[in-house]
């Protein structure tokens, strides 16, 4: 198949423009029109991945981390990042990266930890703002059905777990055709009064090309009327971290010895612990430091994340305990993830998961 396929699929899993500013998600080195037979999916993608994917003939790599962050000035293979582009594009091997993009979905990074746990309740941490917008338009009576319809068919109307949310209020549009229309209604050069209802919903923003086409499509008027607003609401199913619950409080020891054995984890860093029982857990794949707050005001008892510096177990100040299970450790279920989501969309579609353990750290114990 084309890669293209592969790429319209995951990324109506992990929308690019979810991705953090930072970021580099998508398609890295590769063409979408290559054809495919096989891919090969991998948490980083380095030399050695590189080498895997060249062995077992596979064309694309599926990484959870981008191997290119910024631009590359210099291609002589001084760096590690260089080596694996120089290479991907000699062998002919597109390189994929599906990654904050992947972190910020509620069915993503951190909902696989959530179930590594087996946490109940999980809802988003940190929902993010200014990616949802409203649509306002004004149909005639006996249409306003056949257009909401079809916006709600192009994904507008979605509030949490409810569907085809629209506001509607009745009214009389007014208008006068000019000599050179075809109304649907009224006489051209004179004015004509229509009953009709004001139309309310909201989308991503993400979906504003697909959802006015629709309106257009299912409009009757020769020049539709409708106004666009920027929404400030949080987005309750796109943002950063997760929070869930434990069916029964378990001790601070005790499931600091079940997130080991859950996420595979050699060692856990952790602040003082409290003497209190774990009932809600918060979580975030990678670097989640910048959730303390967040996790704290949510109250949650323990907050597991990566990458946590010196100073800053220091501030949670006895309010919660940080658990740094280390950063591989935290993702490294999410090339599973991947895995399972491409083979059920394409069942006929060779997929590997690699041999590789691409942790950069390792322990001494």
């Amino acid at each position: 198949m084309k890669l293209s396929e592969l790429i319209n699929y995951l990324e109506t899993l992990a929308p690019p423009q979810y991705q953090e500013e930072y970021d580099n998600s998508g398609l890295i080195v590769g063409r979408p029109d290559m054809e495919i037979s096989q891919a090969l999916i991998s948490l980083d993608c380095t030399e050695e991945v590189v080498d895997e994917a060249i062995a077992t003939g596979c064309q694309v790599i599926v990484s959870h981390h981008p191997i290119v962050f910024k631009g590359l000035k210099k291609f002589n293979g001084k760096t590690y990042v260089e080596r694996v582009v120089e290479k991907a594009i000699r062998r002919n091997i597109a390189l994929y990266a599906i990654h904050t993009n992947l972190d910020n979905v509620t069915d993503g990074v951190n909902r696989r930890i959530c179930q590594r746990l087996g946490l109940t309740n999980c809802r988003i941490l940190s929902p993010k703002q200014g990616i949802l917008k409203k649509l306002v338009t004004y149909v005639p009576q006996l249409q306003a059905k056949q257009v909401r319809e079809a916006l709600f068919k192009a994904g507008a109307g979605q509030i949490g777990d409810y569907s085809e949310c629209s506001f509607n209020a009745d009214g009389t549009g007014t208008f006068k055709p000019g000599d050179n229309t075809d109304p649907f209604v009224g006489t051209p050069g004179e004015q004509h009064h229509e009953a009709e209802v004001r139309v309310e919903t909201i989308y991503p923003a993400r979906l504003e090309s697909k959802i006015l086409m629709a309106l257009f499509l299912a409009h009757p008027y020769e020049e539709v009327a409708y106004d666009l607003y920027q929404l400030t609401n949080q987005y309750q199913d796109i943002g950063s971290g997760m929070i869930g619950e434990i069916e029964h409080g378990i001790s601070e020891s005790d499931y600091l010895r079940h997130i080991k054995n859950s996420l595979d984890a050699t060692v856990i860093r952790h602040t003082e612990l409290r003497g209190k029982p774990v009932k809600k857990v918060a979580v975030c794949g990678g670097a989640g430091g910048f959730l303390l707050m967040q996790a704290i005001a949510a109250g949650a008892d323990i907050f597991i994340t990566a990458d946590y510096k010196y100073h800053e177990f220091f501030d949670a100040e006895k309010k919660i305990v940080i658990a740094d299970v280390g950063h591989f450790e935290s993702e490294q279920f999410t090339q599973h993830l991947l895995y399972e989501k491409i083979k059920e969309k394409f069942a006929n579609f060779a997929l590997r998961l690699t041999e590789i353990n691409t942790n950069p750290i390792k322990y001494f114990i």
